[in-house]
């Protein structure tokens, strides 16, 4: 199992909790492989709540804070999981918000050098295209993009 799935497979358990690790390894890795692409809500941007938007405004405060890589992974890693805990969208917006989880804890596994062919620099950049592209998908009042 490469580093990218085992991550996302690890990631699935605690985020979803169930104990069906092998249903949950199989879902991230469809969503991984296929690569979904974020689109809007019939032209309008999905609604958050307020833990997602407290989550995503510490990811972005940490990226400027000039943490080291691994200490960034973590709390990228952290902030997802309690996004994912607490976070209550509807189901479309979920999904949506999938896309942007997904490319976060991908951005978390390279900084900590597991990604190969990538850069710890490159995991950082991907966080950022990651909140970028939250920003530009979901309703998150003040938000702007990095």
């Amino acid at each position: 199992m490469s580093a990218l799935k085992a991550m996302l497979a690890a990631a699935a358990a605690l985020l979803f909790a169930t104990a069906a690790l092998g249903a949950e390894e199989a879902f991230w890795h469809r969503h991984a492989a296929a690569e979904p692409s974020l689109v809007l809500d019939h032209g309008r941007k999905w609604q958050t709540d307020a833990p997602l938007r407290q989550g995503m405004e510490n990811i972005r405060a940490a990226l400027s804070k000039g943490m080291t890589y691994e200490a960034l992974a973590a709390e990228v890693r952290s902030e997802v999981a309690g996004i994912v805990q607490s976070c209550r969208l509807e189901p479309a917006a979920d999904a949506q918000l999938h896309v942007v989880l997904i490319q976060l804890l991908a951005g978390a596994e390279a900084m900590e050098g597991k990604v190969p062919g990538e850069n710890r620099r490159d995991g950082a950049e991907r966080i950022g295209k990651a909140l970028d592209a939250y920003g530009t998908h979901f309703d998150h009042e003040g938000w702007s993009d990095l």
